[in-house]
């Protein structure tokens, strides 16, 4: 996959293919993944070779009623030939209709669980790693990686089975039913795999080269559409007109090129096929004459012929779906074999209700060589406010994130209660702690069921009451569906803050002892902003909190203020204290005032 201009879009890339080892370790682990399955599964094998059958035994039929009713003049042999061929169709009709189920049946129950598994897999995982990921191959693993896997399921696996299966079933006919005549038609087969095996490689790469120029064009019309109002202000409909008939050139000669593939192909495996047929006709007329085999062998071996020709045909055809599945299969195995960094450890035990909160001697890296923080060592009493400040980049988020166990530390604790986090249980460590982020986040839903993601068990009185002690109920119930507003994604529904209010309802549901606040009014406009003001000062009422101060009025009214420059904690101290030091906070309060009167 690869990122190109107006997003991101499918392309050629190394892990769209397999090699031999890949692909055989792919089979392994798909298999494990089928064992909840395996009896639907054998089943299904069993239909799909009944289904199978009556191609193979149809020609045997014809064969017999060539030689016992049509040489001999026996009426009743035509008729049971007849009357047999009859039973095979209906057969063939019946098992064709129930394998298409049971292939469709376990399928999508596979790739039912497999989704289900794999976002619950995503949701288990750190934030690490969904900081070094890319949303869009996230998002590509629960579309387009699942999307060709319902492919393959949904029509690659049954012709796939069922070809191998009729070709193979096909060969071991004509050998029982005659070795000479097998002879003549497998002197054609070395053709066919020939031009097969290099239509299957020169295909991969056009198909693959056809998908990227498909994206590129789909991505030019995507970023024009999307841009439209610069296009018009500057005039620039020309330039993206250019752009998008040269993607699409590009694309047409992909489309020729695949074209031009299959027109060498497939005529080769027709004229196989014709010809076979014009061998087998001859020289099974020599062998009839010479009376080596009957004329009811060569009329079988005919209809033969077309049930190794065609097997050969659609299973080449098939391989690039059988390649793009596998692809995607790897990859999602891969993400389900990715680990979390963050776990819960075995014998952990729940953090104690209430407690002082200690980070000692804390350092921290994202990616193990460039340190963000070093040496912080910092204790927050119960029921303070400590707000953390300092320059963009200083590790002030970065400090808030290891107090709430996102992180660990490369070095050193952050304990609760004399309790290092990394010892307590997840679920205890999300009832002591919880975290406000900057912009509130809704959920597609209503108001109460965003306001219940802090507490799921919650009842629709204690939704209420969190709505009440925060100061909004009035505010959300006098709309026009009162809580059961739809928000929409996102929370378009509603102003910024009405969502921050939301947000913050939510962490009084959940009722933490400890609440970090990624300043939630730094965002929002001066008439918002009291009103988010007001209800996060009764949130913080009582609470040991943590507040990320953009705004150094909100480190005015902390009980403490620490100062974290270049990944170390630099200062410590009350405003005033800080401020008549005349240290790091001192000038950052100073630029903090300036620019404030310069504004006002």
């Amino acid at each position: 996959m690869m990122w190109n201009t107006g997003g991101w879009m499918p392309g050629i890339d190394d892990d769209e293919r397999l090699d031999a080892r890949a692909a055989r370790r792919v089979v392994r682990r798909t298999f494990r993944l089928l064992r909840p399955y395996r009896r639907s599964v054998v089943l299904t094998l069993f239909v799909m070779v009944l289904a199978t059958a009556p191609f193979i035994g149809g020609p045997l039929v014809v064969k017999y009623a060539i030689d016992n009713g049509l040489r001999r003049h026996d009426g009743a042999a035509l008729d049971y030939a007849a009357l047999a061929y009859v039973v095979l169709a209906v057969a063939g009709f019946v098992f064709g209709r129930l394998q298409i189920w049971l292939v469709a049946r376990v399928g999508e129950a596979f790739l039912r669980d497999l989704r289900v598994r794999v976002f619950d897999h995503l949701q288990s995982l750190s934030l690490d790693f969904f900081g070094e990921e890319q949303t869009g191959r996230l998002v590509s693993r629960m579309t387009s990686d699942i999307e060709a896997l319902t492919e393959l399921v949904q029509t690659g696996l049954l012709m796939f089975v069922q070809n191998g299966l009729l070709l193979l079933g096909s060969l071991i006919a004509i050998l029982i039913v005659s070795p000479r005549l097998s002879a003549v038609c497998l002197m054609a087969l070395p053709i066919v795999i020939a031009s097969s095996v290099r239509f299957q490689r020169r295909s991969n790469v056009a198909y693959l080269t056809l998908r990227d120029r498909i994206g590129q064009t789909l991505a030019t019309l995507q970023e024009g559409l999307s841009g439209i109002r610069i296009v018009q202000a500057f005039a620039r409909e020309d330039i993206q007109e250019e752009r998008f008939l040269r993607h699409n050139r590009a694309q047409l000669e992909a489309n020729v090129d695949t074209a031009r593939i299959s027109a060498f192909y497939f005529p080769v495996i027709e004229l196989a096929g014709v010809a076979t047929i014009a061998i087998v006709v001859g020289i099974g007329g020599l062998y009839v004459h010479e009376n080596l085999v009957t004329v009811g062998t060569v009329g079988a071996f005919i209809v033969y012929l077309n049930n190794l020709f065609d097997p050969v045909q659609q299973l080449s055809q098939l391989f690039n779906t059988l390649q793009s599945a596998g692809a995607a299969m790897a990859k999602l195995l891969g993400l389900l074999d990715t680990r979390a960094s963050v776990r819960e450890r075995a014998g952990a035990v729940d953090l104690p209700a209430r407690g002082t909160l200690s980070v000692e001697d804390v350092a921290f890296s994202y990616d193990g060589d460039n340190p963000v923080l070093e040496g912080v060592t910092l204790d927050i009493a119960p029921g303070e406010r400590l707000a953390l400040v300092g320059p963009t980049g200083a590790g002030k988020s970065t400090l808030s994130k290891l107090i709430a166990r996102f992180y660990d530390p490369t070095h050193g604790q952050v304990a609760f209660g004399g309790l290092d986090l990394r010892d307590a249980t997840f679920r205890s460590l999300r009832q002591r702690i919880a975290v406000v982020p900057q912009e509130g986040f809704l959920f597609g839903g209503t108001i109460r069921d965003n306001v219940r993601i802090g507490r799921i068990d919650a009842t629709d009185a204690e939704v209420e009451q969190a709505l009440r002690v925060i100061g909004c109920y009035d505010r959300f119930a006098s709309l026009p569906e009162g809580l059961e507003t739809e928000v929409r994604e996102r929370g378009s529904r509603l102003s910024a803050g009405e969502r921050q209010l939301v947000s913050l309802a939510r962490a009084a549901l959940a009722n933490p002892e400890l609440l970090v606040l990624d300043e939630a009014t730094s965002s929002l406009d001066p008439g918002t902003e009291a009103m988010v003001e007001a209800a996060m000062g009764v949130l913080m009422e009582g609470r040991t909190v943590v507040v990320i101060a953009h705004r150094l009025s909100t480190a005015e009214r902390a009980d403490r203020v620490a100062v974290v420059d270049e990944g170390r904690l630099v200062e410590v101290g009350t405003h005033a204290g800080l401020v008549a030091d005349g240290g790091r906070y001192a000038e950052l309060f100073g630029s903090w005032s300036g620019g404030v009167r310069a504004a006002s």
